[in-house]
């Protein structure tokens, strides 16, 4: 138990939790939303700073994050706990957890543990992913400090549910961010995720106009949202924030409460893709199927194959000094 950060009281005696765009009001002795947050005696503790359920080295690329230090690989952290329920969800036995099981589990570290864990494996950077990492917003921001002094780069894969607030926190630590955004569509994200879209879509604005290097994914889920219609609206409102975003497009696997659904054809990904670089995305990737060609990284001037992969591995990579060796395009990225 750890006080939390961004929250006010209420009149009312309750609490306003200002984290993410939920702003959840609790009462004295509930949760709120992602159930990892309590009201005790006019207090917001978290419950799970320093509490990990996972805790892993991985490819850079697994986030993904194609333009962030290639074929580095990346602390990568969570507790459990999530503010959204979605019926999809690839991590639902750790991030539904306290919802579904009412339980909260986890491996007790300090973020210097941390850290010095991430140094010692060679990890470039630490990734506060699997969950979502706003929820457990105040030991990342403690371990990113430590990382940043440490000359790592610090990564959130998130739902981009946080506030305008917390995202002024802890931008300065902040270098990259893969944000799921998960369709155009206001229904889509209510009676999937339990959540609205243009939070998302703001939060994707303010880490632009902040600085953060962000990489954009959707997850391609037959009959809810890859309609051409919705796929051209991602594509038009990336384009309109900067080309240079990378725009992922992955195939859909039932999984979790969302089994009536087939897979995505590849087809599909295939037409996302050709919709987002026809609209203007200088970089547009096919996720999930390994071996096609929208996993590699072209040259957005001359075409040339910059850096060929096969799922999380890079087979080769012809980038020298940030630029195209062919034409000298200066491609967009951290790290590159």
């Amino acid at each position: 138990m750890k006080e939390a950060m961004l929250y006010e009281r209420r009149d009312e005696g309750k609490i306003r939790c200002r984290l993410c765009n939920h702003r959840c009001l609790i009462e004295e002795g509930k949760r709120g939303v992602c159930r990892v947050r309590i009201h005790r005696g006019g207090v917001l503790y978290t419950e799970v700073y320093g509490r990990l359920i996972a805790e892993n080295v991985d490819p850079i690329e697994k986030k993904p994050l194609f333009h962030v230090e290639p074929g580095s690989h990346s602390y990568s952290i969570a507790t459990c706990g999530c503010n959204f329920h979605c019926l999809h969800c690839q991590n639902h036995e750790i991030s539904q957890m306290p919802r579904d099981e009412g339980r909260i589990i986890g491996r007790e570290r300090s973020p210097e543990e941390v850290v010095l864990a991430a140094r010692k494996t060679g990890c470039r950077s630490i990734s506060y992913t699997y969950t979502e990492p706003t929820i457990y917003f105040e030991f990342a921001l403690d371990v990113a400090r430590l990382a940043h002094r440490e000359g790592m780069l610090n990564v959130f894969v998130t739902n981009g549910y946080m506030t305008e607030e917390a995202l002024e926190a802890f931008h300065p630590y902040l270098d990259a961010a893969n944000v799921d955004l998960k369709a155009a569509s206001e229904d889509f994200y209510k009676r999937i995720c339990g959540a609205r879209l243009e939070p998302v879509k703001a939060s994707i604005r303010k880490m632009k106009e902040l600085g953060v290097w962000v990489e954009v994914t959707t997850l391609i889920i037959p009959g809810l949202n890859d309609d051409t219609e919705q796929l051209h609206d991602i594509a038009r409102f990336l384009v309109d924030l900067g080309p240079e975003i990378p725009w992922h497009v992955t195939a859909f696997h039932p999984n979790y409460r969302l089994t009536d659904r087939p897979p995505t054809p590849v087809r599909t990904l295939q037409k996302a893709r050709e919709i987002g670089l026809k609209a203007g995305l200088r970089y547009v990737y096919s996720g999930n199927v390994p071996g096609e060609e929208g996993e590699n990284t072209r040259c957005p001037s001359c075409g040339e194959r910059l850096i060929a992969r096969f799922g999380f591995r890079i087979l080769e990579n012809r980038i020298r000094s940030g630029r195209c060796p062919s034409c000298g395009f200066t491609v967009d990225g951290k790290g590159l």
